[in-house]
């Protein structure tokens, strides 16, 4: 534990960032899953609602520094490919 005022501080920020951050990510990861789970039923109207909200979070998390923009654009090109597959 951090004996000096500014590091008691910068810690207590840096837990409730991680918090924050955990959190984001977590629902990232869902928005995810939601849309699989909608590609993988064969629900063209589900998938897309879940495609927006995706691409959206996905959007978010990179331009906050949670994920890598690289990262951002290889998760939003897959789902793009995916919902891009599925038969009408």
């Amino acid at each position: 534990m951090p004996n000096i005022k500014s590091a008691i501080k910068r810690d207590a920020l840096s837990k409730a960032r991680r918090l924050s951050n955990k959190s984001k990510i977590s629902a990232l990861r869902t928005s995810i899953k939601a849309f699989n789970t909608a590609v993988a039923e064969g629900d063209r109207e589900a998938a897309t609602a879940a495609y927006k909200k995706a691409v959206m979070l996905i959007d978010r998390a990179a331009g906050r520094g949670l994920i890598h923009k690289n990262n951002a654009a290889r998760k939003k090109s897959r789902l793009t490919l995916s919902i891009n597959s599925m038969t009408e």
